[in-house]
């Protein structure tokens, strides 16, 4: 498997993939691994952008839709849909897209910081726009994605999650 990393010092290696029809970037040294849908255990007492649980080779990783997470219109999952599994500070989360369509190195000079006034998704969960050819890629700041209560918040009901697939689920 090629080393994950960030590009050269003049560019950025990116993680592209769909969203409400609206193009997005995510540093590809923050993905984990990219993964199809697959069943997801909700898990109580969480954000509603929280789709819950799923089980990655014996690893217990919270899901969330980022349609949701953003205030987009929520749709039906399809066959291009994936989970992005990525590192936000210390924690692993899966963050479930429309698809993801390619992995991209974008030359440095193309990326201009986020307009004043972007609207659609907070612009506090992104860091810039860049160009490529014809289009224009949004690029997130994976660690914003989610405050920091938020993440304690995950923390705290994937500990429950993961105490109660140890015994078994309660039964």
């Amino acid at each position: 498997m090629e080393e994950k990393r960030s590009g050269t010092a003049g560019e950025e290696q990116l993680v592209v993939f769909t969203l409400a029809n609206e193009t997005y970037g995510i540093d590809i040294s923050s993905v984990n691994e990219i993964i199809r849908m697959q069943d997801i255990t909700e898990v109580p007492r969480t954000p509603d952008f929280v789709e819950g649980v799923i089980n990655l080779r014996g690893r217990i990783v919270p899901v969330i839709d980022l349609r949701k997470r953003f205030g987009l219109e929520v749709s039906e999952k399809t066959q291009a849909s994936r989970i992005i599994v990525v590192e936000m500070d210390d924690v692993t989360v899966g963050m479930v897209v429309d698809s993801v369509t390619e992995v991209l190195r974008l030359p440095k000079e193309n990326i201009e910081p986020t307009p004043p006034m972007v609207t659609g998704v907070d612009s506090a969960y992104l860091r810039g726009v860049g160009k490529w050819n014809d289009r224009l890629i949004i690029l997130l700041d994976i660690n914003k994605v989610l405050y920091k209560e938020e993440k304690e918040e995950m923390s705290q009901a994937l500990e429950e999650a993961s105490a109660a697939v140890d015994d078994g689920g309660g039964r």
